[in-house]
């Protein structure tokens, strides 16, 4: 399904770009512009993933054309060396491109250059016809990236959440095997290190989706997995606690038994706040515990404290995560 939806999505841009481009070409001929292929052109570097990204690049395009309109005056109408003349537009042009991370402009302003130095004319018809062929062509950019399919994105990032949650549990499951000194049938570190990858991916799909919405709260699926996010790291850290103990002290399973009817609760729709109360009696409990007898107990059982404070740990960043949530996001999102 996924497989399905990347496919889709590749087509549908794919099709933005073919037919914008050729619609740019098209009523730029109709207005009877000179260089009107170049509209397709400043179309197809347009289009990009997000409609967000599309309004932000078309409005640095037009911005940046201002200024490249001065600098082929300024350049081109005191240089006879047409090269050299170029080269310095081209130059300064970069320079300033760079300093203000409008590097997505150089390529459209590098043609409407090429276009002045090629005519050498800067009267106010020409420059209009360079205006107009940016204008036609980040206009259509802009309308053809109002259509999305944002519920199929929405959909996806679903998919992912429920996924990212069974991957947890998986993590969580093994972790209470191993203080129950029971064979782990997966290797943990490498489930930790796939999952920081999917999540990676997860973040970028969701400020996609983001970038895509006009909604009031598009904002939720990128703290949500950012959350998930902090919580495999939090994972990776008591992983590496609990294969430091050698001998397990007879508190490790009534950690292994919480980290099981915990693992149940690593859902989206969960406050984590009963989680952590039991947690919490655990921390008493165990201050209540006969002090160790022996060095290697301490050692173990001084782990075990800080297994549980990474499960605390664990724990807090998924209620921070549910406290900031406001009304109108629980009724949206966990209907």
């Amino acid at each position: 399904m996924l497989v399905k939806r990347k496919y889709k999505k590749q087509i549908l841009r794919a099709v933005k770009i073919a037919l914008g481009s050729s619609a740019a070409i098209y009523i730029a001929s109709l207005l009877h512009l000179d260089y009107e292929i170049s509209a397709g052109t400043i179309a197809l570097l347009t289009i990009v993933t997000t409609k967000m990204e599309t309004i932000r690049l078309s409005l640095y395009r037009i911005i940046t054309l201002l200024f490249s309109i001065c600098m082929a005056w300024v350049v081109f109408g005191h240089f006879n060396n047409e090269w050299a003349a170029f080269g310095l537009f081209i130059f300064v042009l970069v320079m300033m491109c760079e300093m203000l991370g409008w590097g997505a402009t150089l390529s459209v302003n590098a043609v409407i250059g090429s276009h002045f130095l090629t005519r050498l004319e800067f009267s106010g018809q020409f420059i209009l016809n360079e205006v107009l062929l940016v204008l036609i062509g980040i206009t259509i950019a802009i309308v053809l990236n109002l259509f999305n399919d944002n519920e199929s994105s929405r959909k996806e990032l679903i998919i992912h959440m429920r996924s990212a949650e069974k991957q947890l549990q998986i993590i969580l499951a093994e972790m209470a095997s191993y203080l129950l000194y029971e064979n782990m049938q997966r290797d943990v570190w490498e489930d930790i290190r796939q999952l920081e990858e999917q999540l990676k991916q997860y973040i970028i799909d969701a400020c996609e989706h983001h970038d895509n919405t006009f909604s009031s709260h598009p904002q939720y699926y990128i703290d949500y997995f950012e959350m998930r996010m902090q919580q495999c790291n939090i994972l990776d850290s008591l992983h590496s606690e609990i294969t430091k103990i050698r001998n397990m002290p007879v508190q490790a399973k009534i950690i292994a038994d919480y980290i099981l009817y915990m693992k149940d609760y690593v859902v989206e729709i969960s406050y984590a706040s009963i989680q952590l109360e039991q947690l919490y009696t655990i921390f008493e409990d165990m201050k209540k515990e006969p002090l160790p007898e022996s060095v290697e107990e301490f050692e173990s059982r001084a782990i075990l404290y800080h297994v549980l404070m990474d499960l605390e740990e664990f724990l807090i960043i998924k209620k921070k995560f549910v406290d900031g949530l406001d009304e109108k996001q629980k009724e949206i999102y966990w209907k």
